[in-house]
């Protein structure tokens, strides 16, 4: 090959690697990214370490060996590289650390080391005792949310959003049965809500949803829903008609425990999931649009129903998930202004979800009581980025997410495609949405829970 034709060869390939990078930024990262970004790491490692003030000085003995060897002081020693892995979305890094070394240290330093080997970002984790793993990521995996073609699904686990560090944020219902979700207008709120629908349709599970915007949200899902309310008396109601089936889930495991000194360990349950497959009531999800229609009121009578409506949402979460009754709430606040109770409803929402916000306070709502640095994040995201949100528990941890747009078209159509598996409720038959303009033969069959022995 002569030098002209060298010469064109590399410059298309710069051109195009310049193009990706632009347009594509996923398709650059795999094929041009990942091998420069390890080519930098392998490089710089050293120097970059001691930058940062993550080595730590020679033993002792080594000292001693230099000085009877007559030999230079050896130098710091950095962490040792364990493992180098390429991902679709960066570089994952595991180190060994050194004696006298703390998990902390990289921690606080993420933001210099990010700068250091040019990654758009890097999160720091302990994986055990003197093992920590640094998840980098070669682009912006939120600006264009694209989740991966296969995500984990088991039980009441369904991927719902992707992190920061490119990996997929799940939504374990089982491990953390009731969430608050926030959000100003048009921040997201609703289309987070949306996909979780459309995850949870394919599911055994029954979904009850409370819409007080005159059913604009949760309505045009009605066929995958086992009971919808619309006003905030037909949700009280249906609350009310939730907790008497806590109580009888609850009177089935009892009868089901028969507990005895013969009766095995495994036999013996608190919960519906420790049931014979044939007893177990469907676990549901109930899906709470905009909790401030349930909890504003403006007379005396209103008065009377707010206090039925609080009473039983603190009821469900404070008892519901070992009934298998999960709670999603959405609102735009949800500070002590709404009245008596509230404070004890958040203080029950393990799974925190906040989008963009409109003043610190409603932050605050979220994760003052979990974590500053959380709230902090939920402030900076900005305007132009609906469906960017932080994501926290209970434990104090949080991450960035996106949830990737879901129109109402593709959640209508899940829930049309699955409508065959919404079950009828024992004692909620009266909030069934009724589907008008539909014949007979349009309308699936429904799935009946099994009748308790």
């Amino acid at each position: 090959m002569s030098t002209n034709s060298f010469l064109v060869l590399a410059l298309v390939v710069v051109a195009a690697a310049l193009v990706l990078r632009r347009l594509r930024p996923a398709w650059y990262w795999l094929t041009f990214g990942v091998v420069l970004a390890m080519g930098r790491v392998v490089v710089r490692y050293a120097s970059v370490m001691d930058a940062c003030g993550l080595t730590v000085p020679p033993s002792r003995l080594r000292l001693a060996l230099a000085r009877m060897a007559n030999r230079p002081a050896p130098d710091s020693r950095c962490p040792r590289i364990v493992r180098m892995r390429p991902t679709r979305t960066g570089l994952v890094l595991r180190l060994k650390l050194r004696p006298g070394q703390d998990a902390f240290d990289f921690a606080a330093s993420t933001d210099r080391l990010r700068h250091s080997f040019s990654m758009h970002g890097i999160a720091s984790r302990e994986i055990k005792s003197g093992v920590i793993e640094l998840r980098m990521t070669g682009y912006d995996v939120l600006k264009r949310v694209q989740m991966p073609a296969k995500a984990e699904r088991e039980g009441l686990r369904i991927p719902v959003a992707l992190r920061e560090d490119g990996e997929v944020h799940y939504r374990d219902y089982q491990e953390v049965p009731h969430s608050l979700n926030l959000g100003a207008t048009k921040s997201g709120k609703s289309v987070f809500q949306r996909h979780l629908v459309k995850e949870l349709a394919p599911l055994h599970v029954a979904l009850v949803g409370i819409d007080c915007k005159e059913g604009v949200e949760l309505f045009p899902l009605a066929r995958r829903f086992s009971a919808l309310a619309d006003n905030p008396d037909d949700a009280a109601g249906l609350l009310e008609a939730l907790v008497k089936r806590m109580a009888d889930t609850y009177q089935v495991i009892r009868r089901e425990q028969r507990i005895s000194a013969d009766t095995p360990d495994a036999e013996i349950t608190a919960d519906i999931w420790g049931l014979p497959e044939h007893l177990r009531p469907v676990p549901v999800v109930l899906l709470v649009d905009e909790v401030a229609e349930l909890a504003l009121l403006s007379n005396a009578a209103e008065k009377k129903r707010r206090e039925r409506i609080i009473t039983a949402l603190v009821r469900l979460v404070q008892l519901g998930r070992a009934a298998g009754i999960y709670v999603e709430i959405c609102g735009q606040r949800f500070g002590a202004e709404l009245g008596d109770g509230i404070t004890m409803l958040r203080a029950q929402l393990t799974g925190r979800v906040s989008h963009r916000v409109n003043d610190e306070a409603s932050a605050k709502m979220a994760f003052a009581d979990i974590s500053p640095d959380a709230v902090l994040a939920t402030t900076q995201i900005p305007v132009e980025r609906p469906g960017m949100a932080v994501a926290g528990d209970s434990t104090g941890g949080w991450v960035r997410i996106r949830t990737p747009h879901t129109s109402m078209r593709q959640a209508v159509t899940a829930c049309n495609t699955h409508a065959h598996r919404t079950p009828v409720l024992e004692g909620l038959e009266p909030f069934r949405p009724v589907l008008p303009g539909l014949d007979a033969f349009d309308v699936p069959a429904p799935v009946t829970e099994p009748a308790p022995a």
